[in-house]
């Protein structure tokens, strides 16, 4: 087979997504870890052996989504999920030496999408405090530099970045597309979508796998003025979406009781949770997201095993810069995180882990980073 180094094929990362024997607790992966409306349900349920044989039409439900979103259909794409999203934005707005700027450490895809394109990433360092670093990510910013992908909340840390810093961005750099990620939204309640016509070169990327619960039929969307999407539109397949995920989408957005139902699950589950870490003496970083990232030290793999034989996954996270010794926790609903924080407990006493630990330097090689 051939490959065009010119894209940054040979030198791209790999990903290697953590999946196998996921038949646990999934307190890993950041998904909903219930289920989506049951109205969702009740679309699959009513779904025909015909329906399976008809092409999926997109734009009906774009202008439902765009209703929903208080945006004119023209300003959204629905895509097959965050990941064609990140994809589309590299593919149309990137050439080969171009820069991209993102903070690290964030989402892996970034990178992926990025190289492919044959792009030069600068990737700016987060503080030790994992604050986003803003004046060095500006200072970064050169006349080459044609993408900024801004996270926030961000993945993993649950950190955010204040909208006033976002402006300054997108108006230090109007030469360049700043892309925002905001997948974690519905737990920060937080949005620059308002902004989407008053910033020329914003876009913004929404998933339907955190709190609507449907990253296995993988549904995203991307939110810009019309300039910018009739050059995303050019690079979309017309039947991206496929027709299920379409209705369920329609299904999962009217019944907004359930989705306030299950974020409200998530934020007070993570004021329970930061509670439970303090009284044991984890260092964590208070988050905005469904999941808390905390300190365990050089006994991180340890602690994941000793959750795994108690039923509960949990995502090692020292792989990523400035992250040595990390483990994620996603927040569940009120049943699933009562028996985490037991098993948190258990597993702390059964591997001797003190609080000492998490003061240690992990200088262990840790293996290649993991796709989320």
């Amino acid at each position: 087979m051939s490959v065009n180094p010119r894209k940054g094929i040979l030198s791209m990362p790999e990903y290697h997504p953590p999946l196998a024997g996921r038949n646990a607790m999934r307190l890993d992966f950041n998904e909903n870890t219930f289920a989506p409306s049951p109205k969702v349900l009740e679309v699959l349920q009513s779904t025909t052996l015909e329906d399976l044989t008809i092409y999926p039409e997109r734009e009906p439900r774009e202008r439902i989504a765009a209703a929903h979103l208080g945006l004119a259909p023209e300003h959204v794409l629905l895509t097959n999920a965050v990941d064609e999203a990140i994809h589309l934005v590299t593919y149309t707005f990137l050439n080969e030496g171009d820069e991209v700027i993102f903070a690290v450490p964030s989402f892996f895809m970034y990178d992926v999408n990025c190289m492919a394109m044959g792009a030069n990433v600068i990737r700016v360092q987060a503080e030790d405090t994992l604050a986003f670093p803003y004046e060095r990510l500006l200072a970064a910013i050169t006349p080459k530099t044609k993408l900024i992908i801004l996270c926030t909340p961000n993945n993993p840390t649950g950190t955010t970045i204040p909208s006033a810093q976002i402006k300054t961005i997108a108006a230090t750099a109007p030469h360049a597309v700043v892309l925002l990620d905001e997948a974690y939204f519905h737990f920060f309640g937080e949005t620059m979508m308002p902004e989407i016509d008053t910033i020329p070169n914003l876009v913004i990327a929404r998933t339907f796998s955190k709190a609507y619960g449907l990253a296995n039929l993988r549904i995203g969307l991307l939110a810009t003025n019309t300039g910018l999407m009739k050059h995303l539109r050019k690079a979309a397949s017309p039947y991206n979406v496929n027709g299920i995920a379409l209705r369920a989408l329609e299904a999962a957005m009217e019944d907004t009781t359930y989705l306030d139902w299950y974020c409200a699950q998530v934020t007070t589950g993570r004021d329970k949770l930061a509670t439970a870490l303090k009284e044991m003496q984890i260092p964590f970083w208070p988050s905005h997201a469904n999941f808390l990232l905390t300190r365990i030290g050089p006994k991180h793999k340890q602690l994941i095993a000793a959750m795994r034989t108690r039923g509960i996954l949990l995502r090692d996270r020292s792989s990523d810069p400035g992250l040595q010794g990390c483990v994620r926790i996603t927040i569940g609903v009120e049943e699933q995180l009562e028996k985490c924080i037991v098993a948190l407990r258990e597993s702390l006493s059964e591997i001797n882990w003190t609080p000492a630990d998490a003061k240690i330097v992990d200088t262990e090689t840790e293996p290649a980073r993991e796709y989320e």
